[in-house]
């Protein structure tokens, strides 16, 4: 039918097909809540393995694109293991200073899943060999950085006596 389908091609429609479902659960999760947390505290233990399962196959998902460009600029395949290790440190490293920072500001977790969605319609239009100049997304997730830094801003000044 003239539309070949590689296995990078199935890997990044599965990523951001994942990416979009997990986010948008998360997001009707969020906007349903009931407000008293009981439930999803009891829930936190119980599915803490399946989140670090969650968190590898994202950093997979976002890593392959990169691993596919590093194969084109680097010969050494240790070279890249190496530094895709090193990004997962870094990210399960970073991941408690983050977690603090989304429960002080929530409004951040919010924007933080919209930009799952944002990615995971890229990652599928990449699947489908549909190029969504990465400008376009870089500026959406900036101007979107930007207003939620200033809305924490004018959050932190109000509560100043």
């Amino acid at each position: 039918m003239g539309f070949d389908l590689s296995w990078r091609d199935l890997i990044l429609l599965g990523g951001g097909v994942f990416l979009i479902a997990k986010a948008t659960h998360e997001i009707h999760g969020e906007v349903e809540a009931n407000g008293d947390g009981s439930a999803r505290e009891g829930r936190v233990g119980a599915s803490f393995f399946w989140i670090i399962v969650q968190i590898i196959i994202i950093d997979i998902v976002f890593s392959l694109d990169s691993i596919i460009t590093a194969i084109g600029m680097a010969k050494d395949l240790e070279i890249m293991i190496i530094a895709v290790i090193i990004a997962c440190i870094v990210m399960y490293m970073s991941s408690g200073p983050v977690a603090r920072f989304v429960v002080t500001h929530p409004t951040t977790k919010m924007l933080a899943l919209a930009f799952l969605v944002l990615i995971g319609v890229a990652l599928v239009a990449d699947g489908l060999h549909f190029h969504i100049p990465r400008g376009y997304i870089y500026f959406a997730i900036a101007f979107s950085v930007a207003v939620e830094f200033f809305n924490i801003l004018a959050r932190s000044n109000r509560k100043r006596p």
